[in-house]
C-alpha cells in the first residue's frame, strides 16, 4: 500500500478515535470515519508492545498491509481507517489475519460487494 494512503500522524490517528465509530472482533479492533472529499481510503495501523517483540508485532502489520493490498479494489474510497491489533494476532497465519479483517470491515460495511 503507498505511503500517501496510510495514517501516520497522531494527530489523525486521535481525531478518528474521537469522531469515528468502532466495531472489534476476537482478533481486531477497527476505528472508522467517513470522509466525503477524499478519493481514497487512508489505513492506520495500531500493534501494541503487549503483543509481542518487534519481530511479532511487524509480521502482524506485515500481514494487515497484504491484506489491505489485496482489498484494496472492494474497499469504499471514503473512509479514514485505523486497525489496532488485539492479542490473539499473535498466533495467528496471513489467512486468519485477512479472514479476520474481512469479518470486521464486512459487518460495517466498508467493503462493497464483489
Amino acid at each position: 500500500m503507498k505511503k500517501i494512503f496510510r495514517i501516520k500522524d497522531n494527530k489523525q490517528f486521535q481525531y478518528v478515535f474521537k469522531h469515528g465509530k468502532s466495531f472489534a472482533n476476537r482478533q481486531l479492533v477497527i476505528y472508522y470515519m467517513k470522509k466525503v472529499d477524499q478519493s481514497h481510503f487512508r489505513v492506520g495501523l495500531s500493534v501494541g508492545k503487549k503483543i509481542g517483540n518487534a519481530v511479532t508485532r511487524n509480521r502482524i502489520k506485515r500481514y494487515l498491509r497484504q491484506s489491505l493490498h489485496e482489498l484494496e479494489s472492494r474497499m469504499k474510497p471514503e473512509y479514514d481507517i485505523v486497525v489496532i491489533a488485539r492479542q490473539p494476532t499473535k498466533q495467528m497465519n496471513f489467512h486468519e489475519v485477512k479472514k479476520s479483517l474481512i469479518h470486521v470491515l464486512s459487518k460495517e460495511r466498508l467493503l462493497m460487494k464483489k
